[in-house]
C-alpha cells in the first residue's frame, strides 16, 4: 500500500468517524427530549384532575 492510498483511506475513516459521532449526538438530543416529555406526562398523571374543570363566571 502506497502513501497516497493510505492517506486517502485514513481521511475516509476520519470522515466516517465524524459522521458517526454527529449521528450519535443527534440521537442523544432526541432521547433527552423524549425523556423530558415523558417526565412531564408522568407529573401530570399524578394530578389527573388538574385542568379537568374550568370555572367561568359571567
Amino acid at each position: 500500500m502506497d502513501i497516497p492510498e493510505l492517506s486517502m483511506c485514513m481521511a475516509q475513516s476520519e470522515v466516517m468517524n465524524q459522521v458517526g459521532v454527529a449521528i450519535l449526538a443527534k440521537n442523544l438530543d432526541t432521547v433527552e427530549e423524549i425523556g423530558d416529555e415523558m417526565t412531564k406526562m408522568m407529573e401530570q398523571s399524578v394530578h389527573p384532575e388538574l385542568g379537568g374543570n374550568i370555572d367561568i363566571t359571567v
